[in-house]
């Protein structure tokens, strides 16, 4: 059974001893350019990177092309009433907590194709 990760640190942690983390910057690659979002992460990236990439990745996309971090949220399958409980009045803060929930879907994604396949 699938049980989410309580935090990115954890998440990536646990993606690391499956290893499964290769799988999982495979899919958030796949997903962002699905949105036509271009990102690359390297095979080679650390998950601290990751996090951090991420995080800038997500926060420049509020900041600057919303309409284009909704469809990123679409195309992942982000839970829309999860992003909905959030409070956006700091935006770094914010941009965290949705790169978790990002990281949180593509992980399940990757978790599920990979006991169940």
């Amino acid at each position: 059974m699938f049980i989410a990760p309580k935090n990115t640190d954890l998440l990536l942690s646990e993606a690391e001893s499956e290893a499964l983390y290769l799988k999982l910057i495979e899919q958030i690659n796949k997903d962002f350019n699905l949105a036509n979002e271009g990102i690359d992460f390297p095979m080679s990236i650390s998950p601290a990177e990751l996090k951090i990439q991420l995080h800038e990745k997500i926060y420049r996309l509020i900041q600057y092309k919303f309409a284009e971090y909704l469809n990123l949220l679409y195309i992942i399958d982000v839970a829309e009433d999860e992003v909905k409980k959030m409070d956006g009045s700091d935006l770094v803060i914010l941009a965290e907590q949705v790169s978790f929930l990002i990281l949180k879907r593509e992980w399940q994604k990757v978790w599920f194709r990979n006991k169940y396949r």
